[in-house]
């Protein structure tokens, strides 16, 4: 059995730490989410240098751009689900916490409640 290279350990790292962080997200906790990634980051940065010199030496095998391809795709997973669970986070707030402001353009009266508009142009 070879020992791997250290470009496969580099991309083991990578994948484990975005599996830990995936771990992270399905379980919501916000300490866990924020230390993850903080922990994907140092990975990334650690393993970057020895992926460039290896793409470069032309090392890469095909089995490893694969799994660099599927980690990719994880973390575009990981983005897609951070961003829909911040927008419905904000769909919340706006709920439990309504704008102060009123939001139709008259009142009972017929009066105009929006605020003047600033611009070149007023209708």
């Amino acid at each position: 059995m070879t020992q791997p290279t250290e470009l496969e350990q580099a991309v083991a790292r990578v994948e484990l730490r975005l599996g830990a962080l995936g771990e992270a997200l399905r379980v919501p906790h916000a300490d866990a989410m924020a230390s993850e990634a903080a922990e994907l980051q140092r990975t990334l940065a650690a393993a970057l240098e020895p992926l460039r010199h290896g793409a470069r030496a032309g090392r890469l095998s095909p089995q490893l751009h694969q799994r660099l391809a599927q980690a990719g795709g994880q973390v575009a997973a990981q983005r897609e689900a951070l961003a829909r669970a911040g927008a419905a986070l904000g769909r919340a707030i706006e709920v439990l916490l309504p704008s102060p402001a009123p939001r139709v353009a008259y009142s009972a009266a017929g009066l105009n409640e929006r605020p003047a508009q600033r611009g070149l142009m007023q209708a």
